[in-house]
């Protein structure tokens, strides 16, 4: 008698930390991309998005082979912008990106508003991040700021992302985010791993004061 099928075990879907980083070679003032990475892995960073969308393919993917290490030796997660082909923890697709087929555990959506945070919970995507919420240098063609107020009430977490610092950070968690992602801060920061534990200080401390206020309940 043949035993039945053993049913598959659900998959696992890795955890995001409260802050993301995004990389941007052209704003490291001249520093090598991964040292900045390094640095900020150093300060706390324990997500890392990998853009530089404009190298080629097989200096972009030497680039991760590069990060990966840094990332796993921490427990952290290195996610590639767009390129399903380059292996990593995750995939974080931009706002007009084709879905992938299978998607990976860990896929994500730049947005830039609320129906496309929408859309992209149709898409079964994990997270999404909201931008600009406020003014930035580093991204300045996707319109007016949001604001903090847009980040709440979405069907999926939001990481609010554009001009975010240690400044307000914790705004943006207390007004619904489940995270923040930041660039400019950490990528052109004099001492990127003191940026980055700044910037992890202030979302986990708006983390913890949720927490906290929800078990007074």
């Amino acid at each position: 008698m043949t035993a039945p099928a053993a049913e598959s075990a659900p998959r696992s879907l890795p955890r995001l930390p409260s802050v993301v980083v995004l990389t941007d070679g052209a704003g490291t003032g001249g520093r090598p991309l991964a040292d900045v990475v390094a640095a900020a892995v150093e300060g706390g960073a324990r997500a890392v998005v990998l853009r530089e969308k404009h190298l080629p393919r097989t200096e972009r993917a030497a680039l991760a082979d590069r990060l990966r290490p840094l990332l796993a030796a921490v427990g952290g997660l290195l996610i590639v912008a767009s390129d399903p082909a380059i292996p990593a923890d995750g995939l974080h697709l931009a706002a007009a990106d084709p879905m992938p087929a299978p998607g990976p555990a860990l896929l994500g959506r730049s947005c830039h508003d609320a129906a496309e945070v929408a859309s992209a919970a149709a898409e079964d995507c994990a997270y999404a991040t909201l931008s600009p919420i406020f003014t930035t240098a580093s991204k300045p063609g996707y319109g007016p700021a949001l604001g903090p107020a847009a980040l709440g009430g979405h069907p999926l977490p939001v990481w609010a992302l554009g001009g975010v610092t240690a400044g307000n950070a914790g705004a943006c968690v207390r007004s619904g985010a489940a995270g923040v992602a930041v660039m400019g801060t950490v990528m052109r920061a004099d001492d990127p791993a003191a940026a980055a534990a700044a910037v992890i200080a202030a979302a986990e401390e708006a983390l913890a004061g949720q927490a906290r206020a929800s078990q007074r309940r």
